[in-house]
């Protein structure tokens, strides 16, 4: 008798420290219930990006708060499941603090991997696609580690300070669009179907859109799927080896782009 595979979990943008319809704390409890739930029949967990609203390191400091979190990462780490987290916009300085501390594989670029004989084309998005020229130019700039080593002279109270006010008035000037946009005005479907024709990828997993989306892409077959947020929707996507599904956690599950 073939015993059952094991499944392969993704979810990004908790934006853990940011004002929402819940609090970050209560987001956060949430966050550990699903982790608690899924531990049993977890093979390996793919943390997409934005899980914190800001996060620098210090040398020796790390941002306050997201004890239960990190303190439950370590656990299933230390268990032996297989975590990968990857930087997205807001969470962009992470640097060896993961790797060492909690023993969790931390990517800063997409990367390709080979899940259950499928290919899986992963990354946060940010980026990707066409125009956002100015974000572009944004990004070069906090990756350089000239910049880096400035921002880290700074007090980290007047350092994280600054950077979560920063982060507020950037989610109101560019508020997330609530509904599919259609291939044509969705930056990462447009990635993506250019992407295919380099790359026979059967699923590209990405985060930072903020809206739950799985889309069939120009081959026909090949899927775009966003992992969507968990300051409204609590989603995720979960492979059991065959099928790629999007799941709410204690919320009703809402799902765009599907015909």
């Amino acid at each position: 008798m073939t015993a059952k595979k094991k499944n392969i979990y993704f979810a990004s943008d908790f934006h853990l420290g940011a004002v929402g319809a819940r609090s970050s704390r209560e987001r956060e409890r949430e966050i550990v219930r699903w982790l608690e739930q899924i531990r049993e029949d977890a093979a390996a967990l793919y943390l997409v990006g934005d899980v914190f609203d800001f996060w620098f390191e210090y040398r020796q400091v790390v941002p306050k708060g997201y004890t239960r979190l990190l303190g439950k990462l370590a656990e299933l780490s230390d268990a032996g499941l297989s975590i990968s987290f990857f930087t997205g916009n807001h969470d962009m300085w992470m640097f060896r603090y993961f790797e060492e501390e909690l023993g969790i594989t931390t990517h800063r670029q997409p990367i390709v991997e080979e899940l259950y004989g499928k290919t899986f084309f992963i990354g946060h998005g940010d980026g990707l696609g066409p125009g956002d020229y100015g974000y572009k130019f944004l990004k070069k700039v906090f990756a350089n580690p000239l910049c880096q080593w400035l921002f880290a002279r700074v007090h980290p109270n007047l350092g994280v300070g600054v950077a979560n006010f920063w982060s507020r008035q950037s989610r109101r000037v560019h508020p997330a669009e609530t509904q599919f946009l259609g291939p044509e005005k969705e930056w990462l479907v447009a990635y993506a179907n250019r992407k295919l024709d380099e790359l026979e990828a059967d699923f590209f997993v990405f985060g930072h859109r903020h809206l739950p989306i799985d889309y069939t892409l120009k081959n026909g077959k090949s899927r775009y799927i966003n992992l969507g947020e968990w300051l409204h929707y609590n989603s995720y996507a979960v492979f059991d080896g065959d099928q790629l599904e999007l799941r709410s956690f204690e919320r009703e599950a809402q799902v765009w782009g599907k015909s």
